[in-house]
């Protein structure tokens, strides 16, 4: 080997452990392939910590979040810290990329020098870690199932409704706690619910909050004659031309069918504005199987 080559060779060595030690952001990277959108995997790794913190006293703070894709965690406990970099990339419309990078912070170069390598205490606990994480993950998703149906329309509806907020994975519950009250009030005032298949509107999606502002709607004849009330409303809901998904499962996690619905309007880059709109078409009030309960949801195409 000439000079030359010995010096690029040296060069090229010298800049990989340079990288490697002094600017890779994580001592140990797990990839993994999973049948869930991008938006319900951040939705299970929010939840995860959370029971994380309950049953293994791991004080967890997120230090970046971008849309549904991407987090990054500090992990505490006792005196170990670490970071936890996720990073999700959709690959079709059942199949989601996701890469974990993980660092110790208290034993970083040790951690880079022997896990790619050995089976080392640190490897081997942070492999059964995110192996518990995606088999949580996994049972989830096998209690519902998503369609993509495509481009689809709704029909315009005369409703009364009822305008509620919440955290996003509370907006069945606050449904359901204020159910009586728009439903007391029509059977009082003998107005009739056409089919008793409810609408759920989004009139404000704070994804970096996930808080939700919507409208919880009952589809009534449009000659209805009302008495005026301080919550329950009545108003004209129009078409919409969107993006369709049905989605089958419980009512509490219908959302995992928006972020399907994300991420196709992203591959696809198709425009959209984020305000679904579900229908539901079962009434869980008479049981049955979850996996019937059909709940058919369109986010409209952005406005030119």
């Amino acid at each position: 080997m000439n000079n030359k080559l010995k010096g690029l060779f040296a060069v090229i060595l010298l800049s990989f452990l340079g990288w490697y030690f002094l600017l890779k952001q994580s001592d140990y990277t797990i990839t993994f392939k999973v049948n869930a959108a991008t938006g319900t995997i951040s939705q299970g790794i929010i939840e995860w910590t959370t029971t994380q913190t309950k049953n293994q006293k791991e004080i967890y703070t997120i230090l970046e979040k971008r849309n549904f894709d991407f987090i990054k965690h500090q992990m505490k406990k006792g005196n170990d810290k670490m970071e936890y970099t996720w990073d999700m990339k959709s690959i079709n419309d059942s199949m989601t990329n996701v890469t974990i990078g993980i660092k110790d912070l208290n034993h970083s170069f040790y951690n880079r020098l022997t896990a790619p390598f050995i089976a080392t205490k640190f490897r081997t606990e942070q492999i059964e870690k995110i192996k518990s994480f995606k088999l949580g993950l996994e049972d989830h998703i096998d209690d519902f199932k998503i369609r993509i149906d495509g481009e689809a329309s709704s029909k315009e509806m005369y409703v009364a409704y009822i305008s509620l907020k919440s955290v996003l994975q509370e907006k069945a519950q606050t449904m359901l706690e204020y159910d009586p009250k728009i439903v007391g009030y029509l059977d009082k005032n003998k107005i009739k619910i056409i089919g008793y298949r409810p609408y759920l509107e989004i009139t404000d999606w704070d994804e970096d909050k996930e808080i939700v502002n919507f409208n919880y709607c009952f589809p009534i004849p449009k000659n209805t004659k009302y008495v005026p009330d301080s919550n329950v409303k009545f108003k004209i809901i129009p078409a919409l031309k969107g993006i369709q998904a049905s989605y089958f499962g419980n009512y509490r996690t219908s959302d995992r069918a928006w972020f399907t619905l994300l991420d196709y309007a992203k591959r696809n880059d198709i425009k959209i504005e984020n305000k679904p709109l579900e229908h539901f078409l079962a009434n869980p009030f008479n049981g049955g199987s979850e996996l019937e309960w059909e709940t058919k949801i369109i986010i409209p195409f952005a406005k030119k």
